[in-house]
């Protein structure tokens, strides 16, 4: 077995363990491929809590058996399982970005997931929510208000890793922002107007939509994206793990109580009911209860 990522020039080359250059190519989500990097690897795991002997023992079994042409999504499967078995909390923050991904195929429990988020940061939130503009009506997947704030936000949901938002989707956001600018809406029992329109997705904005909401002094919110305050972090901060990150549901379970409503795995700890309702015996509702209580130590 290797010994781990020792050596690495500023490309991101590999070396065997007889001091040779290796360059391993892997294939991204969008089809691109790139140089396999084993420090962006242990950082990620490092960044999803697990400690340096720990993330260091994943690498070096990843960088023994990496190979051209690997996809990022068996890169991941592969460290995923190895840190399930060494620990566990860790794989299920490591999970995340996944986990948010498999809230679809549509996008509302994307938004519920967003209006959750935002609601542990003291707001209160709705979804689905109607408002007239100045010419026409839209339908607003969040608003969220306190004080006298009122945001407004639209959540653009991805199933896939690779597809990113990109400058049409941006221009379309900011014709409905501008329409709904100046109005006046009743929230929480007081008028109010837009102090600020968002645009949040799953994954990431293209380069020219970037560029565009930067000359436009546009709120954008993805994966990534801000450095600070971008979704990740808000998820981190926020403390909420959706239900599609528990490794003791299966896809169809997952699938069940999302279309009962549930999103957060913390909805199950308070109602786990929802197991019951879903057909779930007793011995493997205690094992998923057991793994969310896990989260929350």
């Amino acid at each position: 077995m290797a010994e781990g990522p020792s050596k690495k020039q500023n490309n991101g080359i590999l070396f065997n363990t007889m001091g040779e250059p290796q360059n391993i190519l892997i294939t991204k989500a969008n089809g691109e491929q790139e140089l396999f990097d084993p420090f962006k690897l242990q950082s990620s795991l490092m960044q999803s809590g697990a400690s340096s002997e720990v993330a260091d023992q994943v690498v070096s079994h990843i960088v023994s058996e990496v190979k051209n042409g690997m996809t990022t999504s068996e890169i991941y499967r592969h460290a995923f399982d190895l840190l399930k078995i060494k620990e566990r909390k860790t794989a299920l923050n490591y999970s995340l970005r996944r986990a948010i991904n498999e809230l679809g195929p549509s996008g509302f429990p994307f938004e519920k997931f967003i209006a959750a988020i935002y609601h542990s940061l003291g707001y209160e939130t709705l979804t689905g929510v109607i408002l007239k503009g100045h010419c026409i009506e839209h339908e607003m997947d969040v608003v969220a208000w306190k004080d006298n704030e009122l945001i407004f936000i639209e959540a653009k949901f991805h199933n896939a890793v690779g597809i990113k938002s990109d400058t049409k989707v941006v221009l379309y956001v900011k014709s409905r922002f501008e329409d709904l600018l100046n109005q006046t809406f009743t929230f929480g029992g007081k008028e109010r107007k837009m102090t600020q329109g968002v645009l949040i997705t799953n994954t990431k904005f293209t380069r020219s939509a970037l560029h565009y909401a930067q000359c436009n002094q546009m709120n954008l919110i993805g994966w990534s994206y801000p450095p600070k305050n971008n979704l990740r972090t808000m998820i981190e901060t926020s403390g909420l793990h959706p239900l599609t990150c528990l490794t003791t549901l299966t896809g169809k379970q997952k699938k069940q109580l999302l279309d009962e409503g549930a999103v957060l795995s913390r909805t199950l700890l308070n109602e786990p009911s929802l197991f019951k309702k879903i057909g779930m015996s007793e011995q493997d509702t205690h094992i998923v209860l057991e793994e969310i209580k896990m989260l929350y130590v």
